[in-house]
């Protein structure tokens, strides 16, 4: 029965993939914002189970832009989306992209992009 019992639990627990990887990434200045191009890999299930976004952040995680990533790319792997209009103050030369994913959240990699 406590066999039973263990098994019952495991198969209760949600399955957890990996976080997106943040394969690479590229910023480019465009008159007095930046655009950003970020390619992902991530294990997409369907639409239940994929990366569905990824922030630009300055060192101190201050939010700079967001990229809404709108359906899963099952058969897309790696995939880039880009993000333009992104206001960077002035004096930052580095900045951070973060990955979401919609079952685990946030990623704890932090991508740097070094801004020319």
């Amino acid at each position: 029965m406590l066999k039973l019992t263990i098994a019952l639990l495991f198969l209760s627990l949600p399955a957890f993939a990996d976080e997106p990887v943040i394969e690479a990434a590229t910023a480019s200045k465009s008159g007095d914002s930046w655009n950003f191009s970020v390619s992902l890999k991530h294990p997409d299930t369907g639409w239940d189970h994929y990366a569905d976004g990824w922030q630009v952040l300055d060192a101190n995680d201050t939010v700079l832009g967001y990229r809404k990533l709108h359906h899963p790319h099952v058969n897309e792997q790696p995939f880039t989306r880009s993000l333009s209009g992104v206001k960077i103050p002035a004096g930052v030369t580095r900045v951070f992209i973060r990955s979401h994913c919609l079952v685990d959240g946030w990623g704890a990699e932090r991508f740097e992009v070094a801004l020319d």
